[in-house]
């Protein structure tokens, strides 16, 4: 499957908690509806990437991965205020 999406966040090389901390940041700053592709490298953003979606109420439309690299697709929340 291949999404589109309307911002990139790359987090190759940064470790836990920077990459969610990173997303968080992100997420405020597209609309509501956006989709961001995030790539990580830290294995713990498996892990930490679903539950931030599942707390926050954003919907995580795709997961892959390929050695190292992990590929998110979140599409933000309406309102995550």
């Amino acid at each position: 499957m291949k999404n589109s999406f309307d911002r990139l966040l790359n987090t190759e090389g940064l470790i836990c908690p920077e990459p969610v901390m990173m997303l968080h940041s992100a997420v405020r700053e597209v609309q509501a509806g956006d989709v961001i592709k995030v790539i990580a490298t830290d294995p713990s953003t498996e892990r930490d990437i679903p539950k931030f979606c599942q707390f926050l109420g954003h919907e995580l439309l795709e997961v892959t991965r390929d050695g190292e690299q992990w590929v998110y697709f979140i599409q933000t929340a309406s309102a995550s205020e």
